[in-house]
């Protein structure tokens, strides 16, 4: 039976009110950064820009350097970068190398409690981030990885490891076990086997994990705004900063949040399908 007209227009109405909510909030900050200053308190709102300009991004480049507090922009801006990218990649890093030892063994390998174990790690994913911060900032305090390129890195590592290690178990599971026996038959230990047989197979799974975690590094907001104050902060907590009491920088505001829209962008568009595939591995065995 077609489809028929109204339903089909349900259908793409329903697609543009997604788009629009979706793309919306992202077009009006990229249209935004390119609006002067003055262009931000005229009525009524235009959609486009009336006026365009590159003042903001100049000033975050530092090519026409401004001052906020006697603090150059393009100084901030740059560590600011600098640490959002090296925290959210040393992260993924991790993470992904953590949960791809962990999944194996929860996958292949007999021990005492193993389901017990993972059902626990897993659990974790349910505890709300507020409910540890306290205990967690006495153990970084003592440990004194506050402000740290390696406590932060820890602390997602924390956060986002019971998803991988669940995604990546579904993956192994589902991955033909002959392979592994006929290594072993060969003389292959478990860890050739792991490094050469095993990770080679789960790349879209392994892709997938690493997205996801790098995404949710890249995002965080909490987090940094209590473990990375000063020497680590990331531009999610940069960003807010051009909010003062007495004035709202909506053009530096825009432009940087047009900036750090552009890599995690860049990582879901050329790496999309290697998600879909790795999310989808463990769905047939």
């Amino acid at each position: 039976m077609k489809p028929t007209y109204l339903y089909r227009l349900m259908i793409w109405v329903g697609i543009a009110v997604l788009l629009i909510w979706s793309l919306g909030p992202i077009y009006w900050t990229i249209a935004s950064s390119f609006t002067p200053t003055d262009d931000f308190s005229v009525r009524p709102i235009h959609f486009f820009p009336q006026h365009l300009t590159f003042d903001h991004y100049a000033r975050l480049l530092g090519i026409n350097i401004a001052r906020i507090g006697g603090v150059e922009v393009f100084k901030q801006f740059r560590a600011a970068l600098v640490n959002s990218v090296v925290t959210s990649v040393a992260a993924t890093f991790l993470c992904v190398a953590i949960s791809a030892l962990g999944a194996y063994a929860f996958t292949r390998l007999e021990f005492p409690g193993r389901k017990v174990l993972f059902v626990l790690v897993v659990a974790t994913l349910a505890i709300p981030a507020y409910a540890v911060l306290i205990p967690l900032y006495q153990i970084m305090i003592n440990l004194h990885l506050v402000d740290t390129y390696v406590g932060v890195a820890l602390i997602y590592v924390s956060a986002f490891l019971p998803l991988s290690l669940w995604l990546l178990r579904s993956v192994f599971e589902a991955l033909p076990i002959a392979l592994e026996e006929a290594a072993q038959l060969d003389g292959a230990g478990r860890l050739y086997i792991f490094f050469n047989i095993v990770l080679q197979l789960a790349g879209p799974g392994l892709t997938a994990a690493a997205i996801l975690t790098f995404l949710g590094a890249w995002g965080q907001y909490l987090v940094p705004l209590i473990f990375s104050p000063q020497a680590t902060k990331p531009l999610t907590v940069l960003i807010p900063e051009f909010v003062t009491k007495n004035f709202v920088d909506y053009g530096l505001i825009t432009a940087s949040g047009s900036i750090a829209i552009i890599i995690p962008a860049l990582v879901v568009i050329f790496l999309n399908r290697y998600l879909v595939s790795g999310l989808l591995a463990g769905s047939v065995k």
